[in-house]
């Protein structure tokens, strides 16, 4: 059985957090590829530059990052039909209900608030993955 490559797109300025998830994620599924990126401008240029076979299967967004904040690079994607069907989920330590609200709004799938343990974080790559899986 084929599968279809599993490719993440991560952005965040946190790179302890990158690593942390990326962690968290391929701990549970190693053939999972996480791109990472550290703002919102380098989101928008990597999936302008992917072809549609290339395109991430799910696309993870901190609320906070130079250039453009998570709610805005949802507002840019979100215009674009190519990437309607990818899920896009906001991570942020923020539980502030504008952010969230901002957010899905602008077209989240989901907004979770950034775990601050490890079995948290575990649960939460589950999570993640799902969104991945082609069943």
């Amino acid at each position: 059985m084929t599968h279809k490559p599993i490719h993440i797109l991560m952005a965040d300025d946190d790179l302890e957090d990158i690593d942390l998830m990326e962690t968290a994620i391929t701990t549970i599924e190693p053939k999972a590829n996480l791109h990472k990126v550290v703002n919102g401008r380098a989101v928008i240029d990597f999936l302008d530059r992917q072809s549609d076979y290339e395109l991430p299967c799910l696309i993870i967004l901190d609320y906070n990052m130079p250039e453009l904040t998570g709610a805005e690079v949802l507002a840019v994607i979100s215009k674009e039909k190519r990437y309607e069907n990818i899920p896009k989920i906001v991570l942020s330590t923020s539980s502030t209900s504008a952010y969230i609200n901002e957010c899905l709004s602008n077209g989240a799938t989901e907004y979770f608030i950034k775990p601050d343990n490890m079995t948290a974080l575990a649960t939460m790559a589950k999570k993640l993955l799902h969104y991945c899986n082609v069943n």
